[in-house]
């Protein structure tokens, strides 16, 4: 098999991966995309990547493009991942994913089973390197009865009244805000309510709300079932966010008319590339014989990398999925079927050329 990886979507993400592995020395890229001139100007700054026009709903050009290569990056919108799974698991490639969807990932699970080749779906930031570093928690402890897991993305310098700015998918946004959400509350794995069970936290001296959204916990709602009593995820923002969303969704019914809202997000909300991903993972058990409380907290900054300035979700999505195939061909992860983001070493990935960005 060729050492060629497939980057699929050549966007915020994907042009960011695509950046990682293309100026690493080790891989050779085809990036596709349905905007031919966008993949082909990312492929320009690349020593070694190959443009490819590719409608994600068509198998045909799916299969070309995936054609003798080893594996396959879907930066593509979430819908899309199911057939660029499905046609990953036809020609036998490594399917690598970075969607919080739960039924998209239902999906990629069951084509994984019986797979001559390795399925990692939410390879991202949540889930994904949140899932490693609760699994590194718990793992020192036992006896664990509560995990909470807390990301935020959010501006630095925030201005307006949402005290936010887009700085990742709108689509994946509105997902996050309108789904039900998976817990384990006392034992039970339940859903419950997205931006519901409002709470407030100081992270480093600064105040931030908390509250349910969809997606981010991952598989660790079934891998944790019956072991933890307490595990949730919530999403973190400036005070006053949850309000105005709720507003929104609720009082002016956009959770019934998501597509105009994702209008008025990309009208009036301007992006930023000025943005810091926060990041707090608490797990309470027992270690030593005494209850005590484990927690992780990290904020990674937008920063300058090859003279370009990248945002902080763009480094910390990217660097995972970059991290996760680096370990795959390295043979640390399995090499068939159904993986999980909890199958990852913490201490592997960090120590790896791309998992560093989380330890910078």
């Amino acid at each position: 098999m060729s050492n060629t990886t497939v980057v699929l979507g050549s966007g915020k993400i994907g042009r960011t991966v695509a950046h990682m592995l293309g100026t690493s020395g080790d891989y050779q890229l085809r990036v596709g995309d349905a905007d031919m001139s966008a993949a082909e100007k990312l492929c320009r700054e690349l020593p070694a990547a190959e443009p490819f026009e590719v409608d994600f709903s068509d198998a045909k050009a799916l299969d070309r493009v995936m054609n003798g290569a080893h594996s396959v990056i879907s930066c593509a919108p979430f819908h899309c991942n199911p057939l660029i799974a499905e046609r990953a698991r036809a020609g036998k490639l490594h399917y690598l994913d970075l969607t919080e969807d739960v039924e998209v990932t239902s999906r990629v699970t069951e084509l994984a089973r019986g797979a001559e080749s390795a399925f990692i779906p939410q390879c991202g930031l949540a889930p994904g390197f949140i899932t490693i570093v609760a699994m590194s928690l718990i793992r020192q402890m036992t006896d664990v009865t509560h995990l909470k897991m807390r990301v935020g993305a959010l501006p630095r310098y925030p201005n307006n009244r949402l005290n936010y700015n887009l700085t990742w998918s709108t689509e994946g946004l509105i997902n996050e805000y309108c789904n039900p959400c998976e817990v384990i509350l006392d034992g039970k794995l339940i859903t419950v309510q997205p931006l519901e069970n409002l709470e407030t936290l100081t992270i480093d001296g600064v105040e931030y709300e908390a509250f349910n959204t969809s997606g981010g916990l991952g598989t660790l709602a079934t891998t944790l079932r019956g072991e933890i009593a307490n595990v949730n995820y919530k999403s973190l923002r400036y005070p006053g966010h949850n309000y105005l969303i709720k507003f929104l969704l609720e009082d002016l019914k956009m959770r019934d008319n998501p597509r105009m809202l994702g209008e008025i997000f990309d009208t009036c909300l301007p992006a930023t590339f000025r943005d810091q991903i926060v990041i707090f993972v608490s797990a309470i058990g027992q270690f030593r014989g005494r209850l005590t409380e484990h927690a992780y907290a990290h904020t990674v900054y937008h920063q300058e990398i090859d003279g370009q300035n990248w945002s902080g979700i763009q480094v910390t999505t990217a660097a995972g999925v970059c991290a996760i195939l680096d370990l795959l061909l390295a043979g640390k992860l399995p090499q068939s079927g159904f993986v999980r983001q909890e199958d990852v070493d913490y201490d592997e990935f960090i120590a790896n050329r791309f998992g560093r960005y989380y330890a910078s």
